[in-house]
C-alpha cells in the first residue's frame, strides 16, 4: 500500500486526478511564499552590503577629519604662522599691545 501511494507521487497521479484542483492550488501557493522568502532574503542581504558600505564610508570620512582638523591646528600655531610670514616681511611687533580705557560720562 505504502509502495503504491509513494509510487502515484513519483508519477504525478495526484496532479491530473479529479480533485487534483485542490492540489494545484496548495502547490501555486506555496511556490508564492517561496518566491517572496527569497526575495525578502535577497532583500536583507542588499542592506546588509549597503550598511557595511555605508559604515566603511563613515569610517574614512571620519579619518580624513580628524586628520583635517590636526592640519589645521599645526598651521594655526604662531610659530608656523611667523615661519609663513617671515618672508613677507611680516614680523611680529616688539612693543606689546597697549589697552584703550574709555570713561563713561553718565
Amino acid at each position: 500500500m505504502v509502495k503504491k501511494s509513494i509510487y502515484s507521487v513519483l508519477r504525478g497521479k495526484f496532479l491530473v486526478s479529479d480533485d487534483s484542483f485542490k492540489n494545484w492550488r496548495l502547490i501555486i501557493f506555496l511556490s508564492f511564499l517561496a518566491i517572496i522568502m527569497i526575495a525578502s532574503s535577497h532583500s536583507a542581504d542588499r542592506k546588509v552590503h549597503d550598511i557595511a558600505q555605508l559604515n566603511e564610508e563613515v569610517k574614512e570620512l571620519r579619518s580624513l577629519f580628524v586628520d583635517g582638523r590636526s592640519r589645521l591646528m599645526r598651521l594655526k600655531m604662531e610659530s608656523n604662522v611667523r615661519a609663513e610670514l617671515a618672508p613677507k616681511g611680516i614680523l611680529p611687533s616688539e612693543t606689546p599691545p597697549k589697552k584703550i580705557f574709555i570713561k563713561s560720562t553718565n
